[in-house]
């Protein structure tokens, strides 16, 4: 996967996105359990359950870039990526209750091999975030969330080539996870505390968890008429 930097890989990346996993990541995944929650009108309010303050502005500032907001939608700080994920933590899904988490666990897996750590994805998220933020301040002097645009994309750079020590979480494996959470966060029902206002579904033209729309299904080249529907 390239590296996402600028505004013009944001927008492919969205598109190979759509391309791969149109209305299963839209409408919900196994990632997301069942508790519904009111999406908050401004991000920057919600308390994390799960992640520690430092924790959280490292969260923040990663999903930030790698989907920064533009004038083609909304960044994924304003979609509530980080609220998202923060809520998977303490549901089955961030106790890795919806895994087989018994060894032996293998190496450099396939990815049909599905999820291979043995550590439950919060406590993944946990070690993975301290570690960066313990070599970002050895080599930089100050945290993640404080390097520049340039410098954050050259560190989830070597995150995603597994060439950023970051303690015991195989750096490559947490950018998975991490981009993986992005994408479900970014574009979940908005029950799931992501997706705030559905801007992503309308972003895409996506019709959500509308009962019927096949009158609509073949007309090609035009655009959905009607705004999108939440499940919740």
């Amino acid at each position: 996967m390239k590296k996402i930097q600028i505004s013009p890989a944001r927008r492919a990346f969205m598109r190979d996105v759509i391309a791969i996993a149109p209305a299963a990541v839209a409408v919900g995944t196994g990632v997301v359990g069942t508790t519904i929650v009111k999406a908050a009108a401004d991000p920057q309010r919600y308390q994390p359950a799960y992640f520690s303050p430092d924790e959280w502005t490292t969260l923040t500032a990663l999903v930030d870039r790698l989907i920064p907001a533009d004038d083609t939608g909304p960044g994924a700080v304003e979609a509530g990526v980080a609220e998202f994920i923060d809520r998977q933590m303490n549901l089955p899904y961030g106790h890795g209750a919806l895994f087989y988490m018994h060894g032996p666990f293998a190496q450099n897996p396939s990815p049909l091999m599905g999820y291979q750590s043995p550590l439950a994805p919060r406590d993944l998220y946990r070690h993975a975030l301290a570690g960066l933020d313990r070599t970002v301040r050895t080599a930089h002097g100050k945290s993640f969330a404080e390097l520049d645009a340039a410098t954050q994309d050259d560190v989830i750079g070597q995150l995603e080539h597994g060439k950023l020590a970051i303690g015991d979480v195989p750096p490559a494996d947490f950018f998975a996870q991490l981009l993986q959470n992005t994408h479900e966060g970014y574009f979940c029902d908005p029950k799931h505390g992501g997706n705030k206002g559905m801007a992503a579904w309308k972003m895409i033209n996506f019709p959500g968890a509308r009962a019927d729309y096949m009158d609509q299904v073949e007309q090609y080249g035009k655009r959905y008429p009607l705004p999108p529907v939440s499940i919740g």
